[in-house]
This record gives C-alpha cells, sequence and structure tokens, in this order.
C-alpha cells in the first residue's frame, strides 16, 4: 500500500442554532486545527439558500483561508458548474491558484437541490450538459492561451485569453460520482472521480474500473479521493452511540434542503439515479436504521477505523476527505476526533503526519 493523504471537510456546522458569522468563525478555528495536525487540506462544500451548510462561494471562502494558512491547500467538494459562468470561474480559479501556495483541489460535479437549479432559473434536464461543457471552457482558459468556443450554452467568438496567467502549481480537478456511468463522463472529461465511501465496496470498484477504461493517460498515478465521514471513540459502541445520536439531525436537514420526500427528480432523467438513491434517505433519521450507513463510513474504534481504510485503500483509494463537521455534532466533539484521528490513525498511513505527529 503506498502512502495515503488525508483531507478534512472544513464546513458550517453545528449543533445549536449560531449565526452565519459564528459558523464561519468555527470554520476558521478548524483550519488553525487541521493545519496544525498536518492535514493536507481544506474541503469545502457549495450549498445555497438553507441552513444545510450554507456555503455560497467556496472559492471566496478559500482565499480567506489561504491567507490565514498558507501551508494548507485547499480543496471544493463541490463546485457545481452549471450554476457559474465558465469564464468568470475560470478567472477566480486562476487568481486564486496564483495567489496560494497550497494545491488547489478542485471537486466539480452538477448539483443534486432542486430549489437551487430553480433559485439561478438553470433547467436541470440541462446540467449534465452545462456541467461538460462549462468544465471544457475552463479548461481552455486556465491553459492561459487565446481561445474561442462554439457550444450549446456559451460561444466566445472573439479569442481570449484569461488573466491573470497561469503559475506553474497545477490545479487538480476531480469529479463527483452519483453512478457508473458518471465515472464514464469523467473518465472522458480527463477528470479523477471523486466518490462517496456510503456506495456498496462492489458499485465503488465498478465505478474505479469504468473510470480508468476511459480516462487512459490521466488513470495513471492518480490522486483518487474518497469521502468519509467519522466517529471515533475507544470503543466501536461508543463511537456508534454517538453516530446514533448526532447524525439524525443531519440527515433531517439534508431531506429538507434536496426536498427528497417529494422527489423532485420523478420528471428529471437524467437524475433517476438520484431519485432511487434519494428515496430512502428519511429512514436515515431513525437511528436503528444507520448501522449500514456507519459501516460504511469510519465510525468506531482506531483499529476498526484502520481496517475500513484498508478495505477502501485496497479498491485504489489514495485521497481521505474525512468529515466530523456535520450538523447535529457540536464543535468541541468534531475538534477532539479530528485530533485523535490524525494522532492515532492518520500516521499508520502517512509519511507527512507522521513527522508531523513526531515534531
Amino acid at each position: 500500500m503506498g502512502d495515503i493523504a488525508f483531507g478534512f471537510q472544513a464546513a458550517p456546522a453545528s449543533d445549536v442554532h449560531k449565526s452565519d458569522q459564528a459558523l464561519y468563525r468555527e470554520v476558521m478555528d478548524d483550519c488553525a486545527l487541521g493545519q496544525k495536525l498536518g492535514f493536507d487540506a481544506a474541503w469545502l462544500l457549495e450549498h445555497h439558500f438553507s441552513d444545510y451548510y450554507p456555503t455560497p462561494s467556496p472559492l471566496l471562502f478559500m482565499a480567506h483561508i489561504a491567507a490565514a494558512f498558507p501551508d494548507l491547500s485547499l480543496g471544493t467538494s463541490v463546485l457545481v458548474l452549471p450554476w457559474y459562468h465558465p469564464l468568470r470561474l475560470a478567472e477566480e480559479i486562476a487568481m486564486l491558484n496564483s495567489m496560494t501556495n497550497g494545491t488547489l483541489h478542485l471537486g466539480i460535479g452538477r448539483g443534486t437541490a432542486r430549489m437551487e437549479y430553480d433559485a439561478y432559473n438553470v433547467d436541470m434536464n440541462e446540467a449534465r450538459a452545462r456541467f461538460a461543457e462549462c468544465y471544457r471552457i475552463v479548461e481552455k482558459g486556465l491553459a492561459g492561451e487565446p481561445f474561442t468556443h462554439d457550444g450549446q450554452f456559451w460561444k466566445i467568438a472573439q479569442p481570449i485569453r484569461i488573466r491573470p496567467e497561469p503559475v506553474s502549481k497545477k490545479v487538480r480537478f476531480y469529479g463527483a460520482i452519483g453512478s457508473p456511468a458518471s465515472a464514464e463522463v469523467m473518465g472522458d472529461l480527463g477528470v479523477a472521480p471523486i466518490c462517496l465511501s456510503t456506495f456498496p465496496d462492489k458499485l465503488l470498484a465498478r465505478i474505479l474500473e469504468r473510470w480508468r477504461a476511459r480516462a487512459g493517460a490521466a488513470g495513471r498515478d492518480a490522486i483518487l479521493p474518497i469521502s468519509v465521514k467519522l466517529f471515533i471513540a475507544d470503543t466501536d459502541e461508543e463511537a456508534r452511540e454517538l453516530g446514533r445520536r448526532h447524525y439524525p439531525p443531519y440527515f433531517d436537514l439534508q431531506c429538507t434542503h434536496y426536498e427528497s420526500d417529494a422527489n423532485p427528480w420523478a420528471d428529471i432523467p437524467e437524475y433517476q439515479d438520484f431519485s432511487r438513491m434519494f428515496a430512502n434517505l428519511r429512514k436515515l433519521t431513525d437511528p436503528a436504521e444507520l448501522g449500514p450507513f456507519m459501516d460504511s463510513n469510519l465510525v468506531g474504534s482506531p483499529e476498526t477505523i484502520c481496517r475500513r481504510i484498508d478495505q477502501l485503500a485496497a479498491l485504489g483509494f489514495n485521497y481521505f476527505m474525512v468529515s466530523c463537521a456535520t450538523p447535529g455534532t457540536p464543535i468541541g466533539l468534531r475538534q477532539r476526533m479530528m485530533t485523535r484521528f490524525a494522532e492515532e490513525v492518520c500516521p499508520r498511513y502517512s509519511t507527512t503526519m507522521r513527522r508531523t505527529q513526531a515534531a
């Protein structure tokens, strides 16, 4: 097994009502801790118009984090490309990359919440096509050469060149995966997949296999991230009790944000996989139904968590984006778990974090 890198989800979330400003300050506290512990990167979400991780401008937040913690790399999980004008997005990515020291790990996707699409007046039936075209324009723009574009949604008739000009630091892109078919889309784009550990392991293996079959040269030596939830404690039962206590508010808020009870994707052909995936989301607000979810994530003692990491690493994943910041979990608990995970688990897999803990 090769070296594994670990990042953490930096997200505005709490167990009690707080102002957005207070939540953002706590995210900064998490970033200070994450840098001290030796995590590779802070990964931010993008969500709009609700209490579910309110982060409407992850790139803006990343610039703020980078100014305070310049040695911390930064990521998104994910930027929802159909909501952006690709030229403005390319400019902001280029500017952020030129002003930061760490790597930019940019997860990209097409989004799932119907109400966010409706608010931006974007047709969800066009999501996949808008996603692909937006990425292609961003890719052209970040190459640093004058370009034109004649597409379905955007036309650039006169050659333009994105400023600021490119720097030697590579921007790494990852595509959110909702199904094996999505893996093929990302493979065709030459973008590495970013997966969720809640998918069955056989499905995760099939996703990586289908992605590699289409990715060609991009599939060699790729960073392959997986997003995992974390509850760590002395024993498995203590960790699972924490999960049963703190996960239901998270899933309740998720149901509200995505309007999953109403199945808003029923009439959208390219979202039928999501329609099936979210059909049972409400069940996870019941603590008694959380067993399989906790099994697939990092919930347990350090030894149990290591066994799960070994299983996922054996599938091919080599970057773990770990989340303790879920709605319903107190900040003190999540920071204690970040610390314990970094001190007791990560050094078994990461040379960098072994050095950090030894220093």
